[in-house]
């Protein structure tokens, strides 16, 4: 019987291979970069370690390929508490990759292949029913086909489980029912932008595209906005508010829209009484301490890292 969890992702994994250079190369351009370093990601993975380091129990629903990169990505689960009763693996692709291009700046170019996490059916979610029921949350994205993430939340729904769905990485249009059909839709500034039509440049633009995506039947949406913090918006009121960010100096911001996702995944299953203002800022903050470390998952904090005041109810 597998073992029960709060928070229930169902997501990539994939193996992030992560080049440092002064800067992004232009089309066509070869550059120089002057670090490497192999790591673990997959926007549901990452979300998973996230809300698994902060004291959620939580489990991850995915694929890998039966290679090195596999074999490794279940022992970094393991090893970060994730239960993976759930995460299949197959002989017919290899597990997925993401090539990452860091500046001096902190920001990123990534290009994913993703390889086994399609290799995921329906039939296998249809068969974690017994899991989606018992938790609390249950988080989605757009690194496996939509129709896997529709058939999770569906089963979430069913059960009167809480979701979140990040609409990430972006796409220009994607089914109704994916707005309509969660609890939380969770975009940044690009997917919103490409979803909307909208450029998001500043927090009034950010504003107007939050209500374009609530024009969609989305019950709430948070946008995040990387060093300007994020948006939110609920059906219960006409009001968009904005939670600042704190300002801190970046190293990397790889992954830091996932530490935002896996935060609020936590704070929804293990402190269901804060308002979603105190959870927004709250995710804001832990996603902020990510920024400040090289690498993905490794620079998501353990909730012994996190200032104390974060988790007072």
């Amino acid at each position: 019987m597998a073992a029960t969890a709060e928070v229930v992702v169902v997501g990539a994994c994939n193996t992030d291979l992560i080049s440092y250079t002064p800067r992004l190369p232009m089309p066509g351009e070869t550059i120089h970069g002057y670090k490497f370093s192999i790591g673990f990601g997959g926007k549901g993975a990452n979300q998973a370690v996230c809300a698994a380091r902060l004291g959620a129990s939580t489990a991850i629903v995915g694929m890998v390929g039966d290679d090195i990169f596999g074999h490794d990505t279940i022992k970094n689960f393991q090893a970060n508490n994730v239960i993976t009763d759930h995460l299949g693996t197959t002989k017919e692709a290899a597990t997925g990759v993401a090539p990452i291009a860091v500046d001096d700046a902190g920001e990123n170019s990534i290009i994913i292949v993703s390889g086994a996490n399609h290799m995921i059916k329906e039939t296998d979610i249809s068969q974690i029913e017994p899991s989606i029921k018992l938790a609390k949350v249950v988080v989605c994205q757009l690194e496996m086909e939509p129709n896997i993430s529709l058939a999770a939340m569906k089963l979430a729904k069913k059960h009167q489980v809480i979701t979140v769905f990040n609409p990430a990485p972006a796409r220009a249009s994607i089914s109704p029912e994916l707005y309509t059909t969660c609890d939380i839709f969770c975009p940044n500034e690009v997917e919103a932008e490409m979803l909307t039509g909208l450029l998001v440049k500043t927090v009034d633009d950010a504003r107007a595209a939050v209500r374009k995506l609530m024009d969609h039947g989305c019950q709430t949406v948070i946008m995040t906005l990387g060093r300007n913090g994020a948006m939110f918006a609920t059906r219960d009121s006409a009001d968009v508010h904005h939670v600042a960010c704190p300002a801190v100096n970046a190293v990397d911001t790889t992954g830091a829209g996932d530490a935002f996702v896996g935060s609020l995944a936590y704070f929804l299953a293990c402190y269901p009484s804060l308002s979603l203002k105190q959870m927004v800022q709250r995710s804001c903050c832990i996603a902020s301490i990510s920024v400040q470390a090289p690498g993905t998952q490794t620079s998501y904090p353990y909730k012994k890292d996190v200032p104390a005041e974060l988790f007072d109810a």
